[in-house]
């Protein structure tokens, strides 16, 4: 066997090790837990999220739930991190109607409107849920830090057929 022959298939092998835990450290499944998103996500949805904390309005994100008083329990995740301290922490799936620089929403509650100049500060965004009657989510904490996203929604699971083995 000629050596590039050698050569190629030990970058073949190599890139099929390195690619997939590439893939894991960048890409994560949420199940979805309540009814804040419907009818866009119901409960029990499996949605497959991207991580990364660059959001832009109009995108579903998984962002880490607050207290009741909006503060949260532990320091955020490191940057591009999940793994067992992700596994610890409760999640909320929501939407991203503003970010840093873009003006708060005016139907939004007055506290999220008094930003100077009428925006959304740095690194903070602006997140309801799709379905406003079931929501924790701006409206109720304010604004979300953006150190706070897991990362944004790509797609959602298709649904076994339960009639189907």
């Amino acid at each position: 066997m000629s050596r590039g022959l050698l050569a190629a298939g030990g970058i073949a092998v190599g890139a099929c090790l390195v690619v997939p835990a590439a893939l894991r450290r960048g890409l994560t499944a949420v199940t979805i837990q309540g009814s804040s998103m419907e009818p866009t996500y119901e409960h029990g949805d499996r949605v497959l999220v991207r991580r990364t904390r660059n959001v832009s309005a109009g995108q579903v994100v998984v962002v880490e739930r607050p207290t009741p008083q909006g503060a949260w329990p532990a320091p955020p995740l490191p940057r591009g991190r999940g793994g067992a301290g992700q596994a610890q922490r409760e999640w909320l799936i929501k939407r991203a109607v503003a970010t840093s620089g873009d003006p708060v929403p005016h139907h939004l509650p007055a506290i999220l409107r008094t930003a100077p100049g009428g925006c959304v500060p740095p690194g903070a965004v602006v997140l309801l849920g799709d379905n406003p009657e079931n929501g924790f989510d701006s409206r109720l904490v304010g604004y979300f830090p953006v150190e706070r996203v897991l990362g944004t929604v790509l797609c959602a699971f298709p649904h076994p057929d339960p009639g189907s083995i």
